[in-house]
């Protein structure tokens, strides 16, 4: 029917506002990485970033922000295998 096909809009969402991405440490940006067991190059590349991008993240020199911010706390809560 058309209310399948009906786009999601704010209207739908209501009032609340969208959950930010809680922050990650470099100590869990590793653990991550470790756990699906990749290399930092491999793990970059699959986040479609650099590898230096990912050492100072785990050097904790550098805080991840926007969509790998995002991605991050998707694999926290669901697993590496959302990304494999």
């Amino acid at each position: 029917d058309n209310a399948t096909y009906e786009n999601i809009t704010l209207r739908h969402l209501g009032k609340q506002p969208v959950g930010a991405a809680d922050p990650i440490s470099g100590e869990e940006i590793r653990a991550l990485r470790e756990q699906a067991h990749l290399s930092q190059a491999a793990f970059a590349r699959y986040l479609n970033l650099t590898v230096g991008y990912v050492s100072q993240l785990e050097r904790g020199t550098k805080q991840p922000k926007g969509p790998a911010l995002a991605l991050l706390n998707v694999m926290r809560r669901k697993g590496v295998r959302v990304i494999l």
